[in-house]
């Protein structure tokens, strides 16, 4: 017997309100997605529009006569020797003569200005390198300065009057007379990826910080992983179940949750100021992140080893395995992909944090590139942080810049982590 009629034109409307809210529904999450995506590569373009340029940067050709009785007037080529000479002075004498117009004080300052003030150290390490050279005019590529750099990738408008820009207007015409001879190129700026930071912005690079950066990630996964690896072993197929495992797991939990400034606080107050270790040293900011990243390597190995079937265990202890030869032969292996992915988010998450290393002092200027976990040193973070807070124009592209390498490292990290899932990844 069927429906009576009103019943079912009842049931239709129902259907009908339902399939149009989850129409509407669906409308609102594809709208959430463009919106997200629309953000995001408003986010990337700002990034890559800003810091593209940091990678090209601009060379002047000068013509330097190295004269044997400033260098090394009594010919014995010693490196101690050659590194007294005056090479500051070589090079101002190439500018002065490669612009004898040029004669009071001040218009000699400008003039200097338009190059780097590392020329004369690249000057220096060319003569150590190449002694048999002294004595003669070669020509030499040095960096421009960065308000000459800025100039030349156009972030300067010449048309606004002398008084609203840096660059004056002779030393516009000093620049157009040496593009004019062809003594001016754009070319990749290797210094970039070599050096460490400077307060030139013509001369700072990013290796000193990527080198911290390498060397902090290394402390923290020999400590996070085992420790991380071992706790979630324990927990899972070993602990009792009691008031006491519960209050640890629950802690480990609110641990992932705590904000990671806290971990610094913690990191100053026992590995500094009670232990005593040195302040800004890629150990101590290995020792904050281990603390930081335990929890989500726990959680992350737990839920690996949770995935791992029960059949397996029953199946090894069936055998006459021992329980410590069931977990470490059959369950911990399966486990260990999810186990390295998880490893993997917590390294890259660690490599993104500024704050717990802000206060261990990770924060100071550091020129010089770290040679072991025990130098002062700084990470890319922090190195971001600092240049954003430089007030020159140079400085923007290289925090656009520094932030592409940065964004680059997570990337890959992440998809080293779905490759894994993908590619280990077992269904039972």
């Amino acid at each position: 017997m069927g429906l009576p009629k009103y019943t079912t034109d009842i049931v239709r409307a129902g259907l009908e309100k339902r399939y149009k809210r989850e129409a509407h529904f669906r409308r609102l999450g594809v709208a959430a997605i463009v919106a997200g995506l629309i953000f995001l590569s408003i986010l990337f373009v700002s990034i890559i529009g800003n810091g593209y340029t940091a990678f090209w940067q601009t060379f002047i050709q000068l013509e330097v006569h190295l004269d044997a009785s400033e260098i090394d007037p009594e010919g014995t080529r010693e490196q101690n020797v050659l590194a007294a000479a005056n090479y500051g002075g070589l090079v101002k004498q190439s500018l002065r003569d490669m612009f004898p117009e040029v004669e009071s004080r001040r218009d000699k300052r400008k003039l200097y200005s338009t190059v780097s003030s590392g020329a004369s150290y690249m000057l220096e390490d060319y003569v150590k390198a190449n002694p048999e050279q002294i004595g003669n005019t070669i020509q030499f590529w040095v960096p421009a300065d960065d308000d000459i750099d800025m100039l030349m990738k156009g972030h300067f408008d010449r048309d606004k009057p002398e008084s609203e820009r840096r660059i004056k207007d002779d030393q516009i015409a000093w620049v157009d007379k040496l593009v004019a001879e062809g003594r001016v190129e754009s070319r990749f700026n290797t210094i970039f990826f070599t050096a460490g930071d400077s307060r030139d912005p013509e001369l700072a690079g990013i290796w000193g910080a990527a080198t911290g950066s390498f060397l902090t990630l290394i402390v923290t996964l020999l400590l996070a992983f085992p420790l991380g690896v071992a706790t979630a072993v324990y927990l899972e197929e070993f602990a009792p179940q009691n008031k006491w495992t519960d209050l640890i797991e629950v802690n480990i939990n609110n641990l992932a949750a705590v904000p990671s400034i806290v971990f610094g606080l913690l990191g100053l107050a026992v590995f500094i100021n009670f232990i005593g270790m040195p302040r800004s040293a890629p150990l101590v900011g290995g020792l904050v992140l281990t603390l930081m990243t335990l929890p989500t390597i726990i959680i992350a190995s737990r839920a690996a080893l949770k995935s791992v079937p029960p059949s397996i265990r029953e199946a090894a202890l069936g055998v006459g395995a021992s329980k410590m030869q069931m977990v470490f032969h059959h369950v911990l292996p399966l486990a260990m992909p999810g186990m390295l992915t998880g490893t993997i988010i917590g390294m890259a998450q660690a490599l993104g944090e500024s704050a717990p290393l802000l206060m261990i002092g990770m924060v100071a200027f550091i020129v010089d590139v770290p040679g072991g976990v025990m130098d002062p040193s700084t990470v890319l973070p922090v190195q971001i942080y600092l240049w954003a807070d430089s007030p020159e124009r140079a400085f923007v592209e290289r925090t656009s810049g520094a932030i592409m390498v940065l964004l680059a490292f997570l990337i890959t990290m992440n998809a080293l982590a779905v490759f894994l899932r993908k590619k280990f990844e077992r269904r039972w």
